[in-house]
């Protein structure tokens, strides 16, 4: 959304002026085609956009084509070490891979991948983690360091003239990811794919990668992300795209609440989950920021800047606000149909 270049990966683009895009990552053996397709096809229902799948050897080049080409997504190749499978991914239908040119070997290695890349159509992606700085950046301080490494990574490809490249600068440290994100933007016209690695489990993942992904973007760093848990990637996903409707940067439904205090008149907190659930699986072609407020005093005019507010009373009803105007008083049963219909009215 943010880079200059603009990379295609089989018909989802990267950068240029395109929406943020959703990564993910299999972590079922590679060899089980049919639970790979079935992760993959539940990814792609809670919003994934691509997919990538480890191709650890030989071995498991057949059954990466049949996830291929079964799949519903575009799957990108994970590859370490040897170049030819890196190559034998590609003439299998992979619709990108990622590789690290510093661990493939030799120029003439990096040479070959180049050639059947640009002869399949196939972008690379490139990059380094904060466990893989360049020893010859050391004396560098660790954002510059991982930047350099990243980018060093770059000029490989650019040797043999590549130029469909995706670059990833991933740290454990959120200031440090950054800061060397930040760095390589400011070099290179290529597309970021970023997120932080190793955020951990679910609790501690979500609140690093909120920080460290959501900082780069409302500074305009960022074209793909992907959010590292450990764990069921599903839940990469729920969060990516949550992350992304909160910030603005992808058409869903914000559902906002007060803070509550002594003037509150109901259970904001279970009302907001309610709310919550009732337009989960609600589609909109815009961003609509719905308010839930405890009490008649501040919740009217807290929730002017939302699309919709439900302003709770000590009695049966409630009252709604459109656009920070009264609407109207629903009793409670009546309050879901109600905002589901004005939801709707608003997409028109």
């Amino acid at each position: 959304m943010f880079s200059k270049n603009e990379v295609n990966v089989k018909g989802v683009k990267i950068g240029g002026s395109n929406p943020i895009v959703i990564q993910s990552m299999t972590n079922i053996d590679t060899k089980n085609v049919t639970a790979n397709l079935s992760q993959i096809n539940n990814l792609a229902k809670a919003g994934a956009e691509i997919v990538r799948v480890s191709v650890r050897d030989m071995d498991d080049i057949l059954p990466f084509s049949e996830i291929v080409k079964n799949s519903s997504l575009p799957i990108v190749a994970d590859i370490h070490f040897d170049y030819k499978i890196a190559i034998e991914a590609i003439k299998v239908g992979a619709s990108k891979v990622r590789i690290n040119p510093g661990n493939i070997g030799s120029n003439e290695k990096i040479k070959q991948i180049v050639k059947v890349a640009k002869e399949y159509k196939v972008p690379i992606r490139v990059g380094t983690n904060s466990g893989s700085i360049a020893k010859e950046f050391s004396n560098l301080p660790r954002s510059q360091a991982l930047a350099e490494s990243a980018l060093r990574e770059v000029q490989l490809l650019e040797k043999n003239e590549f130029y469909d490249i995706v670059i990833s600068a991933k740290s454990v440290d959120a200031r440090e990811n950054f800061l060397a994100n930040k760095y390589i933007s400011e070099k290179v016209p290529y597309p970021l794919h970023i997120g932080i690695t190793e955020a951990g489990v679910y609790e501690d993942a979500s609140i690093l990668s909120s920080a460290g992904i959501g900082t780069l973007l409302i500074n305009k760093i960022g074209d793909t992300i992907r959010v590292s848990i450990s764990g069921d990637p599903l839940k990469e996903v729920y969060l990516a795209k949550q992350l992304l409707i909160l910030l603005g940067f992808k058409n869903g439904i914000r559902v906002i609440a007060c803070p509550t205090c002594a003037r509150t008149e109901i259970d904001v907190e279970r009302l907001a989950y309610e709310v919550k659930e009732w337009v989960k699986d609600k589609k909109v072609n815009r961003n609509i920021t719905i308010s839930v407020m405890g009490c008649v005093v501040n919740g009217p005019g807290e929730a002017k800047h939302s699309d919709i507010a439900i302003v709770g009373t000590r009695n049966s009803s409630g009252a709604i606000f459109l656009s920070g105007k009264f609407y109207g008083s629903y009793k409670k049963d009546k309050i879901k149909d109600k905002l589901l219909e004005l939801i709707d009215n608003l997409c028109l």
